[in-house]
C-alpha cells in the first residue's frame, strides 16, 4: 500500500506565524513553490499561506504584504493527512476540501507536503480526473 509518506516532498519548510506576507512570498520564490505550512513557535502546524491568499486576501485588498503576519491567514484548523495514510485518503481529502496541497503529519509534527501531482502520479487517470473536476469547482483552494 502506497501512503503519504512514500509521496510526499520531505522537509517542508514553515512560515513562522510572525513572518510576514513579503517575507512568505520571498521563501516561496526561492523554494520555487506555490505555498507554505504556517508554524507557530511550538513548531505546530497552524495552517497553510499560498501565493493566491497573499494576492487576493491581502493585496488586492489594500493590506501592506510587509507588516502584515501570515497568522492573519492562519484560519481554523488546517487539512492534514497523516504520514502513514494510504493515498487513497489523501485523494478523498483532496476532494472533499477543495484543496490542491496536504500538509503530511506524523504525530503533531509536520514531516512533508503532498500535493495535487503527487497523487495523480500515483493513482489512476479516473481518480485523478475526479481531484481536477473537484479542485475546478472550488473557488479558492490551497
Amino acid at each position: 500500500m502506497t501512503t503519504a509518506r512514500d509521496i510526499m516532498t520531505q522537509g517542508a519548510e514553515c512560515a513562522r506565524s510572525e513572518e510576514t506576507l513579503a517575507d512568505a512570498a520571498r521563501k516561496m520564490r526561492d523554494l520555487d513553490v506555490g505555498a507554505l505550512p504556517i508554524c507557530g513557535d511550538d513548531d505546530r502546524l497552524k495552517g497553510v499561506v499560498t501565493d493566491r491568499d497573499i494576492l487576493v486576501r491581502c493585496v488586492a485588498e489594500g493590506a501592506d504584504p510587509t507588516s502584515t503576519p501570515v497568522s492573519e491567514l492562519a484560519e481554523g484548523k488546517p487539512v492534514t493527512i497523516g504520514a502513514d495514510d494510504p493515498i487513497d485518503q489523501a485523494l478523498q481529502t483532496m476532494i472533499e476540501h477543495g484543496v490542491r496541497r496536504l500538509p503530511v503529519i506524523d504525530g503533531d509534527r509536520l514531516v512533508g507536503m503532498v500535493s495535487q501531482a503527487d497523487v495523480a502520479r500515483e493513482t489512476t487517470p479516473e481518480q485523478a480526473g475526479q481531484l481536477v473536476a473537484a479542485l475546478s469547482r472550488s473557488p479558492s483552494n490551497n
